[in-house]
């Protein structure tokens, strides 16, 4: 099967350029590379023709600053890949060197993974910027969480798939295939603002009969502390996922289809 990491950005080069440093030394690479930037500034832009320059497969897409869009600016990156898979995080991630590769071998047909991450102290974030700090060990000062930074990718097998939506999934890192994307109409567009865009995603592939399994010792990512984006829409996309779990909604309105040609369907 083809992979693409789909990495989502908004103005902030110092923590994408951690993110693609640490792609750099994936154990095993990414077919594609889907950066979703949701109206970054020229900043971005040369962070990401740097690092295309270094060989990697780089696709960037990116839209008008128009508020926060992220549901968006993901469906357009997806409609555009041509892999079957997509392993998603976010451009605050710094990715454990196994990352890719941890996606990749616990994919199965009918399920979504999802796992969880390291949280890097804002304590340290003076340093780990400046410094371009991608490896954390269990015994890193820098992190809290630590019990989620041990990789035993035996044990990360033994987890059961499951029917019901977790408090655990998070859009930072989650991985599912992208024809499975695609029948439930990705993104639900209507959900604007920042609060439950994955969740009420996972709720529809659940609906549609796509257990999720938990990724535990494996798949580990490195969320860079930052201030709190605004949280003024969270509760209006709150009803929004609601409605989608007490009706068993599969499919969105306003998705992943209008950017779509026949053929990709």
């Amino acid at each position: 099967m083809t992979v693409a990491l789909l990495i989502s950005t908004y103005n902030w080069p110092e923590a994408l350029d951690l993110v693609l440093k640490s792609v750099q030394y994936q154990s095993v690479m990414p077919d594609e590379i889907l950066v979703a930037d949701d109206g970054s500034s020229g900043t971005t832009l040369e962070l990401i023709e740097k690092y295309k320059g270094s060989g990697l497969p780089i696709r960037h897409f990116w839209q008008e600053d128009r508020g926060f869009r992220k549901s968006a600016i993901l469906n357009k990156a997806i409609a555009a890949s041509t892999s079957d898979y997509i392993i998603q995080v976010d451009g605050d991630c710094i990715l454990h060197r196994n990352y890719v590769e941890d996606h990749k071998f616990n994919a199965r047909k009918g399920n979504f993974l999802f796992g969880s991450r390291v949280n890097i102290k804002e304590t340290a974030i003076e340093h780990v910027l400046p410094e371009q700090k991608i490896n954390f060990s269990f015994f890193s000062s820098e992190v809290s969480r630590r019990t989620r930074n041990i990789r035993i990718p035996f044990l990360s097998t033994l987890y059961k798939e499951t029917g019901e939506l977790s408090k655990k999934v998070r859009g930072c890192n989650l991985s599912y295939w992208r024809r499975d994307f695609i029948a439930i109409n990705g993104y639900n567009e209507n959900m604007t603002g920042w609060g439950k865009e994955d969740s009420e995603m996972v709720v529809r592939l659940l609906n549609y009969g796509i257990k999720g399994r938990r990724l535990r010792y494996a798949g580990i990512v490195y969320h860079i502390w930052h201030i709190e984006k605004s949280r003024e829409r969270e509760l209006i996309n709150t009803g929004i996922q609601a409605e989608a779990i007490a009706n068993k909604i599969t499919r969105c309105e306003k998705g992943i289809d209008q950017y779509l040609s026949i053929n990709q369907e």
